[in-house]
């Protein structure tokens, strides 16, 4: 299997600032009416109020990372309010560093989107990220073949767009995916209850769920390399062991993994 892998996963919430710049909202106008009132414009005109990839504020971005020296579960947190430039930052300096293959569950559809466009915000540099290969450019010409934006490379992995065959109407649910294959599944709240632990100063939880989240795609990522012979029985019998082992070393001082196995069990 190609190491290093970077699997990655976001939870975002409402980019309330942004929406009252772009409305024009009064500044003594408090964020919930804010909010209100654009949720109560769209269900008026029967338009869906999940706020546009553009008006989605990342708050948790979760990473499991493997190579040859081990895995490693890690979150870059929003914790103040005021670090989702940093945030963003950090994760494409991550892939600036170590080159690698990125996967995701409905990643090009949802997560890259948000990052793409809060990156332009904040003025985030990911160069290595956007290396196409073109011909006088100064990136890696064997990015022009195989590079992170074009849907069909591999670099990023859709996980989630490439079993449908690239046809939405054939998407599949992260959540029964995992327990299909035999692994534990979400945990503790869905995205639709994200904004609402925020606001109850529940930022923890939400980064714990994001990174149970973010483990399931690992899992299931071993279960495709398994199914196209990126391992063997063996070797993917052995990943999934490791991968056990590191959250029960994990787990007395993290309580969500300690759930996570109770459920895998």
């Amino acid at each position: 299997m190609p190491w290093p892998v970077l699997v990655f996963d976001i939870e975002s919430i409402p980019d309330i600032a942004g929406l009252r710049a772009l409305r024009g909202a009064p500044s003594d106008l408090p964020d919930d009416q804010v909010y209100a009132a654009w949720k109560a414009e769209r269900e008026a005109e029967g338009r869906s109020d999940f706020m546009p990839l553009h008006l989605q504020r990342i708050l948790v971005i979760s990473c499991v990372f493997r190579n040859a020296e081990g895995l490693r579960v890690h979150s870059f947190v929003d914790r103040d309010g005021k670090s989702e430039g940093k945030v963003v930052q950090t994760f494409f300096n991550a892939i600036e560093k170590h080159v690698p293959q990125l996967v995701s569950w409905n990643g090009g559809g949802f997560d890259l989107p948000v990052l793409h466009y809060r990156g332009l915000v904040h003025g985030v540099v990911a160069d290595r990220y956007w290396c196409l290969g073109e011909e006088g450019g100064s990136g890696d010409r064997e990015f022009k073949y195989n590079n992170y934006i074009s849907r069909y490379h591999m670099r990023h992995l859709d996980l989630m767009d490439l079993l449908a065959m690239y046809q939405p109407k054939n998407n599949a649910p992260l959540d029964a995916m995992a327990k299909l294959c035999g692994f534990p599944g979400k945990l503790g709240m869905d995205g639709s209850k994200v904004y609402e632990a925020f606001l109850a100063g529940q930022t923890e939880e939400i980064r714990r769920y994001c990174e149970t989240d973010v483990m399931n795609t690992y899992l299931v990522y071993c279960r495709f390399q398994k199914m196209r012979g990126g391992f063997t029985e063996a070797e993917y019998e052995q990943e999934v062991g490791f991968v056990r082992s590191t959250l029960g070393e994990l787990a007395p001082n993290e309580p969500h993994w300690q759930e996570y196995l109770a459920a895998w069990a």
